[in-house]
């Protein structure tokens, strides 16, 4: 079975509020789905953390690559992609673009031999998993509402990112998860993320110790990003004095970037993103490399229902993982999948043993974010 096309399909028109500095529009295209065709019928669809804009110069790169290579290798095919771009990828654009071809690779091998992707990977540690429903801070009179909506929705889990937090005053801060632990009660669990990856993030080691402290007295589950994002220093000094678990690493890509964070145990718990790491073919080395070191895989998942089906099966082949990532609200993951994902009444989700992703993509839902079709699949 052989690649014979590639195809982008951006979304836009309901594209998430992420918290950023320089601002936000809902007809931003932040996501793009990306098609693999092959040429006995079968396609397998991926997603990228990236803009069709720079999708389209990685494809330029790429497409004298794929077509005619194997549909059925993704490992193979991934990991020549990444030898044969050195020069002009080791991150950024490229790597993201690979991401999107991996997923859909790993896809068409499922639908190919009629097994879930998490079986493919070496097997199923669980059947469902807990969500964390992930949402932008904000001052009381707005995120009161957004708590009570996700905990209406059927959340156990929370976590609340970005916004004013670490942008105003310490005040403000403890302000903010006072109020939220208040609004969700004791028993739903609740995470904090600074966003330290945001342009200019003004922290450091000292106020982030400081702040650690402060989230504890609110039982918070895990402190996310509280350093800028390449401050591997300040990361295991954090990590080894906090008296809570600290999570990063949403931002590095390719599996090899991961190995000083996980080997010098500068995060308790660590976060690649499927959609930019370079797919699954990167991830759950890393993942596993991290179980080795007694580090929790949670993966960063703030994309569409695309990236949360390829998140499932990795979080159902890792031993120890606890938690997925899931926007709420969020019209790329409600609105592209035909049957809604739907929580128990513990707010676990099912994953998928369906082929490949294992879920069925809503045509006209994909039509209405992309003014595009999928194309149809034989298997």
């Amino acid at each position: 079975m052989k690649i014979t096309d590639i195809r982008l399909l951006p979304l836009t028109g309901a594209t998430m509020d992420g918290g950023w500095d320089q601002g936000f529009e809902a007809a931003e295209n932040l996501h793009t789905l990306v098609e693999v065709i092959t040429d006995e019928g079968v396609t397998g669809l991926g997603s990228v953390y990236t803009s069709a804009t720079s999708c389209a110069g990685a494809l330029g790169i790429l497409r004298p690559l794929l077509l005619g290579e194997s549909a059925i290798e993704p490992s193979r095919v991934s990991e020549n992609l990444h030898q044969s771009t050195f020069w002009q990828g080791r991150g950024g654009a490229i790597t993201h673009f690979i991401s999107g071809i991996d997923i859909a690779l790993w896809d068409i091998f499922g639908k190919v031999t009629g097994q879930p992707i998490s079986r493919l990977l070496g097997g199923r540690y669980r059947n469902r998993i807990k969500p964390y429903g992930s949402l932008l801070m904000a001052d009381p009179d707005v995120l009161i509402p957004r708590l009570e909506g996700a905990v209406q929705r059927g959340f156990r889990a929370i976590k609340m990112g970005w916004g004013p937090f670490g942008r105003q005053s310490r005040e403000k801060d403890e302000l903010i998860v006072r109020v939220a632990r208040e609004t969700v009660g004791p028993d739903v669990e609740l995470m904090v993320d600074a966003g330290g990856s945001d342009r200019y993030w003004p922290h450091g080691y000292k106020w982030a110790l400081t702040t650690a402290d402060m989230l504890v007295d609110y039982d918070i589950t895990w402190f996310e990003e509280a350093l800028r994002p390449d401050d591997l220093a300040g990361y295991i000094k954090l990590t080894e004095n906090a008296r809570l678990p600290i999570a990063s690493c949403e931002v590095l890509t390719r599996r090899q970037a991961f190995m000083p964070w996980i080997e010098q145990r500068a995060v308790d718990y660590i976060q690649p993103d499927v959609t930019k790491v370079g797919g699954l073919t990167e991830e759950f080395p890393s993942t596993m490399h991290a179980y080795d070191h007694a580090i929790l895989f949670v993966p960063h998942g703030w994309n569409t229902a695309v990236g949360l089906a390829a998140d499932l099966q990795l979080v159902a082949a890792v031993p120890t993982a606890r938690w997925v990532e899931y926007i709420t609200p969020a019209p790329y993951i409600e609105d592209l999948v035909e049957q809604p994902f739907s929580l128990d009444e513990e707010g676990c989700l099912s994953i998928p043993e369906a082929p490949g992703l294992g879920l069925a993509w809503n045509a006209e839902g994909v039509r209405r974010f992309s003014g595009m079709d999928l194309t149809p699949s034989d298997l």
